[in-house]
């Protein structure tokens, strides 16, 4: 698989390492169960088809990007700069 770097061009995949999904994860408040917390650090939905993902490209620019892509054919769709969603 290749991502393209906003910044560095078309790169193999093995250059950048996976954060997981793009959009943040709700932290539970200190005092809530042991499963809410299991749930937040271990359980992620792992759905099939498009989603957007935070990968760190680490081995290049150091860059934060949201990687849009299909799970199932690990087609990558669009790629952008993370810092582009903040608002």
């Amino acid at each position: 698989m290749r991502i393209d770097c906003p910044l560095c061009g078309s790169r193999d995949r093995r250059e950048f390492y996976y954060q997981g999904h793009a959009s943040a994860l709700e932290r539970p408040n200190p005092s809530s169960s042991l499963e809410d917390w299991d749930n937040y650090v271990h359980n992620r939905e792992n759905s099939a088809g498009i989603t957007e993902d935070l990968w760190h490209h680490e081995h290049g620019c150091g860059a934060w990007l949201v990687v849009r892509r299909n799970t199932v054919s690990h087609e990558v769709l669009s790629t952008w700069l993370a810092k582009e969603n903040e608002t």
